[in-house]
């Protein structure tokens, strides 16, 4: 097996990551291992480039330790079998928790490692970078930063961004920063590493701008159809990239309406792919929502009309 730092396998980071939910029982007690299973064989079915497990759209913040390990340990497995770059979110408001988790996705065989900004307890620059040269340096596996200010209550400026991609595990940045600006700038002035859109309404303009591909919520739903945006994009087709954004436009504001993962869960239950239930303090989806998702999915012919 090739070193994960290996050039040939960083440039198989290109396209679409789908951002997988986490399977749990009904009563959502319990992983429910058998979905994850078909959930992650849709997705090569779909023809993405890889995964994302224990992500925020895999509500990472309400497993155990002990599900989390087993979750990344079958979750990289399954995506291997199947020929799926497989990247790990190891992200925690903690440094010495967030080393550890890298360390796990590691073991476990990660190709990357998806490291979100330390949440609530808003550190400075200077702390930011301090913790994410320490997880950089705890494995020898590639880093893919993830600004998302939203949820963080923190954004990595661009002076830190350039100077944390000077470390050689650190090579791709998820932006979900929720404009072009932060993304522009990384790809000026920070051009050795990849950038990834993590907003999939912004996936064709950062496309257009330059980033590789999308970690994406709305591939939950149509993957082959979020790889085709991101194919279309790769080989300069602008006009097909176009013509496939606007036509998935509305099913991705609904997939937002509510705070992610609660509607692609109900998205994936409307359409028979049930990955039971939400963990608390996340809620059920509204019957507003759900009846916006059934309308937009009708439309683009996922369901009967």
């Amino acid at each position: 097996m090739p070193s994960p730092l290996d050039a040939s396998s960083l440039n198989r980071f290109r396209g679409a990551f789908t951002a997988i939910v986490t399977p749990f029982s009904a009563d959502g007690s319990r992983l429910d291992f058998a979905r994850l299973e078909e959930q992650i064989a849709f997705q090569k079915q779909g023809g993405v480039t890889g995964i994302v497990i224990a992500g925020t759209t895999g509500e990472s913040p309400t497993l155990e330790e002990g599900e989390y390990r087993e979750l990344v340990d079958r979750g990289v497995a399954l995506a291997h079998g199947l020929g799926l770059l497989a990247i790990v979110g190891t992200g925690s408001n903690s440094t010495a928790h967030a080393t550890h988790l890298q360390k796990t996705a590691a073991k476990a065989g990660a190709d990357a490692a998806l490291c979100v900004n330390p949440y609530y307890n808003k550190p400075t620059q200077d702390g930011l970078i301090r913790h994410f040269l320490a997880m950089a340096d705890a494995a020898p596996l590639p880093i893919m930063l993830y600004n998302i200010p939203g949820r963080t209550g923190v954004a990595l400026t661009s002076e830190t961004i350039v100077r944390l991609a000077q470390h050689p595990h650190i090579r791709f940045i998820k932006d979900a920063t929720g404009a072009l600006d932060a993304a522009n700038e990384t790809l000026l002035h920070a051009p050795t590493l990849s950038v990834f859109s993590g907003d999939d309404p912004l996936t064709y303009p950062m496309m257009a701008l330059g980033a590789k591909g999308v970690v994406s919520v709305l591939s939950n739903i149509v993957p082959e159809r979020v790889q085709g945006l991101c194919r279309a994009m790769l080989e300069g087709k602008h006009t097909e990239g176009l013509r496939i954004h606007r036509e998935l436009w509305s099913l991705t504001r609904a997939l937002f309406a509510e705070t992610n993962p609660i509607p692609v869960k109900a998205a994936m239950w409307i359409l028979g792919r049930d990955s039971g239930a939400l963990r608390l303090p996340m809620s059920p989806a509204s019957g507003a929502t759900v009846d916006r998702l059934r309308a937009e999915m009708r439309r683009l012919e996922l369901l009967p009309a």
